[in-house]
Protein backbone atom coordinates (compact mmCIF):
# COMPACT_ATOMS: atom_id res chain seq x y z
CA UNK A 1 0.00 0.00 0.00
CA UNK A 2 2.71 2.06 0.99
CA UNK A 3 5.13 1.88 -2.23
CA UNK A 4 1.84 2.84 -4.56
CA UNK A 5 2.09 6.21 -2.07
CA UNK A 6 5.02 7.51 -3.94
CA UNK A 7 5.30 9.31 -7.31
CA UNK A 8 6.10 7.10 -10.53
CA UNK A 9 9.19 8.70 -11.55
CA UNK A 10 11.28 7.57 -8.56
CA UNK A 11 13.05 4.81 -8.95
CA UNK A 12 12.53 1.14 -7.64
CA UNK A 13 15.05 1.52 -4.93
CA UNK A 14 13.80 5.36 -4.00
CA UNK A 15 10.14 4.01 -3.65
CA UNK A 16 11.36 1.03 -1.95
CA UNK A 17 13.84 2.71 0.49
CA UNK A 18 10.83 5.63 1.11
CA UNK A 19 8.36 2.45 1.99
CA UNK A 20 10.71 0.81 4.32
CA UNK A 21 12.17 3.64 6.28
CA UNK A 22 8.27 5.02 6.43
CA UNK A 23 7.28 1.67 7.31
CA UNK A 24 9.96 1.40 10.23
CA UNK A 25 8.99 5.25 11.21
CA UNK A 26 5.29 4.01 11.92
CA UNK A 27 6.02 0.83 13.52
CA UNK A 28 8.27 2.73 16.07
CA UNK A 29 5.49 5.65 16.86
CA UNK A 30 2.85 2.81 16.82
CA UNK A 31 4.71 1.16 19.90
CA UNK A 32 5.62 4.02 21.45
CA UNK A 33 1.86 6.14 21.31
CA UNK A 34 -0.03 2.56 21.73
CA UNK A 35 -0.20 2.60 25.27
CA UNK A 36 -1.44 6.58 25.13
CA UNK A 37 -4.09 6.08 22.33
CA UNK A 38 -5.30 3.06 24.32
CA UNK A 39 -5.57 4.97 27.19
CA UNK A 40 -8.71 7.52 26.29
CA UNK A 41 -10.60 4.08 25.29
CA UNK A 42 -13.55 3.11 28.38
CA UNK A 43 -12.99 0.23 31.23
CA UNK A 44 -11.36 -2.09 30.63
CA UNK A 45 -9.16 -0.65 27.98
CA UNK A 46 -8.39 2.49 29.40
CA UNK A 47 -7.09 1.43 32.77
CA UNK A 48 -4.70 -1.63 31.35
CA UNK A 49 -3.77 0.76 28.17
CA UNK A 50 0.01 0.41 29.49
CA UNK A 51 -0.08 -3.61 29.97
CA UNK A 52 -1.35 -3.36 26.30
CA UNK A 53 1.33 -1.32 24.75
CA UNK A 54 4.08 -3.58 27.01
CA UNK A 55 1.78 -7.04 25.63
CA UNK A 56 3.14 -5.86 21.72
CA UNK A 57 6.31 -5.50 22.59
CA UNK A 58 7.08 -8.16 24.03
CA UNK A 59 5.33 -9.98 20.99
CA UNK A 60 7.01 -8.04 18.33
CA UNK A 61 10.33 -8.84 20.06
CA UNK A 62 9.40 -12.88 20.19
CA UNK A 63 8.91 -12.28 16.80
CA UNK A 64 12.36 -10.57 15.64
CA UNK A 65 14.29 -12.79 17.90
CA UNK A 66 13.10 -15.97 16.95
CA UNK A 67 12.45 -15.29 12.93
CA UNK A 68 16.06 -14.21 13.27
CA UNK A 69 16.87 -17.32 14.41
CA UNK A 70 14.63 -19.09 12.32
CA UNK A 71 16.10 -18.11 8.90
CA UNK A 72 19.46 -18.77 10.02
CA UNK A 73 18.09 -22.63 11.24
CA UNK A 74 16.23 -22.67 7.78
CA UNK A 75 19.36 -22.05 5.74
CA UNK A 76 21.77 -24.76 7.64
CA UNK A 77 18.60 -27.20 7.16
CA UNK A 78 18.05 -26.18 3.42
CA UNK A 79 21.81 -26.72 3.00
CA UNK A 80 22.36 -29.72 4.51
CA UNK A 81 18.98 -31.35 2.89
CA UNK A 82 21.05 -30.86 -0.08
CA UNK A 83 24.12 -31.55 0.99
CA UNK A 84 26.09 -34.34 -0.73
CA UNK A 85 26.18 -36.77 2.76
CA UNK A 86 22.98 -39.18 3.06
CA UNK A 87 23.94 -38.79 7.18
CA UNK A 88 23.93 -34.95 6.98
CA UNK A 89 20.62 -35.03 5.08
CA UNK A 90 18.85 -37.69 6.90
CA UNK A 91 19.29 -35.49 10.01
CA UNK A 92 17.87 -32.48 8.10
CA UNK A 93 15.11 -34.21 7.05
CA UNK A 94 14.62 -35.80 10.28
CA UNK A 95 14.10 -32.65 12.02
CA UNK A 96 11.92 -30.77 9.39
CA UNK A 97 9.45 -34.09 9.62
CA UNK A 98 9.44 -33.84 13.41
CA UNK A 99 9.26 -30.01 13.72
CA UNK A 100 6.20 -29.70 11.01
CA UNK A 101 4.11 -32.90 12.01
CA UNK A 102 3.70 -31.81 15.55
CA UNK A 103 1.84 -28.99 16.48
CA UNK A 104 3.89 -25.63 17.51
CA UNK A 105 1.94 -25.72 21.46
CA UNK A 106 3.42 -29.26 22.19
CA UNK A 107 6.23 -27.90 21.26
CA UNK A 108 6.42 -25.02 23.07
CA UNK A 109 5.36 -27.21 26.19
CA UNK A 110 8.30 -29.35 25.19
CA UNK A 111 10.86 -27.23 25.13
CA UNK A 112 9.58 -25.20 28.71
CA UNK A 113 8.72 -28.49 30.70
CA UNK A 114 10.63 -31.55 29.08
CA UNK A 115 13.48 -30.08 27.82
CA UNK A 116 15.11 -29.38 31.46
CA UNK A 117 14.43 -32.89 31.92
CA UNK A 118 16.64 -34.60 29.39
CA UNK A 119 19.53 -31.94 30.23
CA UNK A 120 19.57 -31.54 33.80
CA UNK A 121 20.39 -28.02 34.81
CA UNK A 122 18.47 -26.32 31.83
CA UNK A 123 15.91 -24.11 32.77
CA UNK A 124 15.28 -21.43 30.43
CA UNK A 125 13.11 -18.32 31.37
CA UNK A 126 9.71 -18.79 29.48
CA UNK A 127 10.42 -15.56 27.58
CA UNK A 128 13.94 -17.82 25.81
CA UNK A 129 12.02 -21.09 25.71
CA UNK A 130 9.23 -19.64 23.73
CA UNK A 131 12.46 -18.13 21.40
CA UNK A 132 13.78 -21.60 21.57
CA UNK A 133 10.50 -22.96 20.13
CA UNK A 134 9.15 -20.60 17.50
CA UNK A 135 12.87 -20.59 15.90
CA UNK A 136 12.76 -24.17 15.38
CA UNK A 137 9.48 -24.33 14.53
CA UNK A 138 9.34 -21.61 12.00
CA UNK A 139 12.86 -22.71 11.39
CA UNK A 140 11.80 -25.95 9.60
CA UNK A 141 9.47 -24.46 7.62
CA UNK A 142 12.23 -21.89 6.22
CA UNK A 143 13.85 -24.72 5.26
CA UNK A 144 11.59 -25.89 2.66
CA UNK A 145 11.13 -22.91 1.27
CA UNK A 146 14.77 -22.22 1.09
CA UNK A 147 15.46 -25.93 -0.57
CA UNK A 148 12.62 -24.67 -2.99
CA UNK A 149 14.49 -21.83 -4.28
CA UNK A 150 17.82 -23.98 -4.42
CA UNK A 151 16.32 -26.37 -6.23
CA UNK A 152 14.48 -23.81 -8.65
CA UNK A 153 17.98 -22.26 -9.80
CA UNK A 154 18.59 -24.07 -13.58
CA UNK A 155 21.34 -26.11 -13.20
CA UNK A 156 22.62 -25.06 -16.93
CA UNK A 157 23.64 -21.39 -14.47
CA UNK A 158 25.82 -23.89 -12.17
CA UNK A 159 27.70 -25.74 -15.09
CA UNK A 160 28.63 -22.46 -16.89
CA UNK A 161 29.56 -20.76 -14.00
CA UNK A 162 31.89 -23.83 -13.40
CA UNK A 163 33.14 -23.69 -16.83
CA UNK A 164 34.11 -19.75 -16.14
CA UNK A 165 36.51 -21.39 -13.67
CA UNK A 166 34.57 -20.47 -10.57
CA UNK A 167 34.98 -22.69 -7.22
CA UNK A 168 32.22 -24.25 -5.53
CA UNK A 169 32.14 -22.04 -3.01
CA UNK A 170 31.96 -18.94 -5.74
CA UNK A 171 29.50 -20.54 -7.52
CA UNK A 172 27.29 -21.08 -4.68
CA UNK A 173 27.51 -17.74 -3.25
CA UNK A 174 27.68 -15.65 -6.44
CA UNK A 175 25.35 -17.25 -8.34
CA UNK A 176 23.49 -19.83 -6.43
CA UNK A 177 22.59 -18.45 -3.62
CA UNK A 178 21.23 -15.00 -4.62
CA UNK A 179 18.65 -16.07 -7.33
CA UNK A 180 17.67 -19.11 -4.41
CA UNK A 181 16.72 -16.40 -1.90
CA UNK A 182 14.74 -14.24 -4.50
CA UNK A 183 12.57 -17.04 -5.46
CA UNK A 184 12.38 -18.04 -1.33
CA UNK A 185 11.41 -14.61 -0.29
CA UNK A 186 7.71 -14.62 -0.74
CA UNK A 187 7.03 -17.75 1.39
CA UNK A 188 10.24 -16.69 3.89
CA UNK A 189 8.27 -13.34 4.43
CA UNK A 190 4.57 -15.54 4.97
CA UNK A 191 6.87 -17.45 7.65
CA UNK A 192 7.24 -14.19 9.49
CA UNK A 193 4.16 -12.86 9.05
CA UNK A 194 2.49 -16.07 10.69
CA UNK A 195 5.28 -16.64 13.17
CA UNK A 196 3.99 -13.25 14.67
CA UNK A 197 0.35 -14.32 14.88
CA UNK A 198 1.93 -18.12 16.20
CA UNK A 199 3.90 -15.85 18.68
CA UNK A 200 0.51 -15.93 20.80
CA UNK A 201 0.96 -19.30 21.62
CA UNK A 202 4.04 -18.43 24.36
CA UNK A 203 1.15 -17.44 26.73
CA UNK A 204 1.01 -21.26 27.70
CA UNK A 205 4.30 -20.92 29.65
CA UNK A 206 3.58 -17.95 30.90
CA UNK A 207 5.00 -14.97 28.46
CA UNK A 208 3.09 -12.17 29.47
CA UNK A 209 2.81 -10.81 25.67
CA UNK A 210 -0.36 -9.71 23.94
CA UNK A 211 -2.39 -12.51 23.78
CA UNK A 212 -1.62 -13.57 27.73
CA UNK A 213 -2.23 -9.34 28.64
CA UNK A 214 -6.01 -9.61 26.64
CA UNK A 215 -6.52 -12.77 28.25
CA UNK A 216 -5.81 -11.89 31.91
CA UNK A 217 -7.81 -8.96 31.45
CA UNK A 218 -10.68 -10.12 30.40
CA UNK A 219 -10.47 -13.08 33.24
CA UNK A 220 -10.29 -10.46 35.51
CA UNK A 221 -13.11 -8.03 34.08
CA UNK A 222 -16.00 -10.37 32.35
CA UNK A 223 -15.69 -8.20 29.48
CA UNK A 224 -14.27 -10.40 26.42
CA UNK A 225 -15.57 -8.54 23.49
CA UNK A 226 -13.79 -4.88 23.85
CA UNK A 227 -10.45 -7.17 25.36
CA UNK A 228 -10.38 -9.47 22.55
CA UNK A 229 -10.91 -6.74 19.99
CA UNK A 230 -8.27 -4.39 21.33
CA UNK A 231 -6.01 -7.77 20.72
CA UNK A 232 -7.33 -8.34 17.33
CA UNK A 233 -6.59 -4.88 16.28
CA UNK A 234 -2.96 -4.67 17.85
CA UNK A 235 -2.13 -7.49 15.77
CA UNK A 236 -3.43 -6.95 12.39
CA UNK A 237 -2.00 -3.08 13.20
CA UNK A 238 1.24 -5.04 13.63
CA UNK A 239 1.09 -7.90 10.64
CA UNK A 240 -0.04 -4.80 8.22
CA UNK A 241 3.43 -2.78 9.11
CA UNK A 242 5.59 -5.76 9.05
CA UNK A 243 3.96 -6.61 5.73
CA UNK A 244 5.22 -2.96 4.31
CA UNK A 245 8.39 -3.71 5.26
CA UNK A 246 8.21 -6.99 4.01
CA UNK A 247 6.67 -5.65 0.77
CA UNK A 248 9.66 -2.72 0.34
CA UNK A 249 11.75 -5.87 0.63
CA UNK A 250 10.49 -7.93 -2.13
CA UNK A 251 9.62 -4.44 -4.12
CA UNK A 252 13.41 -4.09 -3.88
CA UNK A 253 14.53 -7.76 -5.20
CA UNK A 254 12.34 -7.70 -7.88
CA UNK A 255 10.26 -10.68 -6.94
CA UNK A 256 8.00 -10.87 -9.59
CA UNK A 257 10.75 -9.85 -12.64
CA UNK A 258 8.89 -6.49 -13.02
CA UNK A 259 12.13 -4.21 -13.17
CA UNK A 260 12.19 -3.17 -16.85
Amino acid sequence: MLIALWPHHWSRQQRSNATLVSALVLMVFALALLGQLLSFLPEPIGPNAQAFSDGARTTLWLTLISGSVGLALGTCAALARTARWTWLRWVAGFYIWVIRGTPLLVQILFVYFALPVLVPGLNLPDFAAAVLALALNVGAYNAEAIRAGLLAVPRGQTEAARALGLGRVHVFFDVVFPQAFKISLPPLVSNFVALLKDSSLAYAIGVVELTNVGNRIQSATFQPIATLSTVAVTYLLLTTLVTQISNAIEYRVDVEGRAQ
